[in-house]
């Protein structure tokens, strides 16, 4: 059994859709980051960027004491490595998939996120940094779309030939592109991606599993204050 601590944020969602992908058990131990949840002593001794999503795995491949993983990025490829699936066995097909892992991580997932803090959440609407972040996040997007033009090409539908970790990273950073100020229909070949990924079993149940967490997710002033508000003196020592 994977205990999974999740919130509902394209963060956590990877994992869901890892883990329903891969059929594997797991038990969500939901982290209310909104209120401030993830700062709690016994979620920072498994998470010490006390960040979602984070995992313990109760039975790892080395038959010891439970494993515990942070950092979403290192989760999907530990659930990969752990299962040999959603990774090329081969070299280029593995390192094919980790530079596209390392892509989202490094690049598509930070400037999603300052699109959407400058554009939805931020109390000063600040024109230069709304510009920015929504002109980055469509050259990524035209990034991804020129690659998986190249792939249909190919005769590949996924960004590394058949569906992997690189996918799953992926997609839920593009599930709010219209907040993101971003038109699909300007991408065809992201948007016909988006959709084999939408449509399959695996992504509708780990959606479910959002709602059933939390179906209205709230931004209010209390969890501005902890989203938006913190800084070194919120590191502690773990007791």
């Amino acid at each position: 059994m994977i205990d999974l601590y999740y919130w509902t944020t394209p963060n956590g969602h990877k994992i869901t859709l890892c883990l329903e992908e891969l059929a594997l058990p797991y038990r969500i131990v939901p982290v209310n980051i909104g209120r401030g949840e993830q700062f709690q002593p016994n979620f920072l001794r498994i998470a010490p960027n006390n960040r979602i999503p984070a995992i313990v795995d109760s039975a790892p491949a080395d038959g010891g004491e439970p494993l515990s993983v942070f950092e979403s990025g290192a989760i999907l490829l530990y659930l990969a490595e752990k299962t040999q699936r959603l990774i090329p066995q081969d070299l280029r097909g593995r390192q094919l998939v980790l530079q596209w892992l390392f892509w989202q991580m490094g690049g598509l997932g930070p400037m999603a996120g300052q699109n959407h803090h400058f554009g939805q959440y931020a109390p000063e609407k600040l024109p230069y940094a709304i510009d920015r972040y929504v002109k980055e996040t469509a050259r990524l997007y035209a990034v991804l779309d020129r690659h998986l033009g190249d792939m249909a090409r190919a005769g590949h539908y996924f960004i590394a030939g058949e569906y992997s970790i690189a996918d799953i990273a992926c997609y839920p950073w593009v599930v709010p592109h219209e907040r993101q100020q971003q038109k699909l229909s300007d991408f065809t070949h992201l948007a016909a991606w988006f959709e084999r990924i939408r449509s399959r079993p695996s992504t509708e149940r780990a959606y479910a599993r959002a709602h059933e967490v939390n179906a209205v997710p709230v931004v209010d002033d209390t969890s501005r204050k902890v989203l938006f508000g913190q800084d070194a003196s919120t590191i502690r020592p773990a007791p």
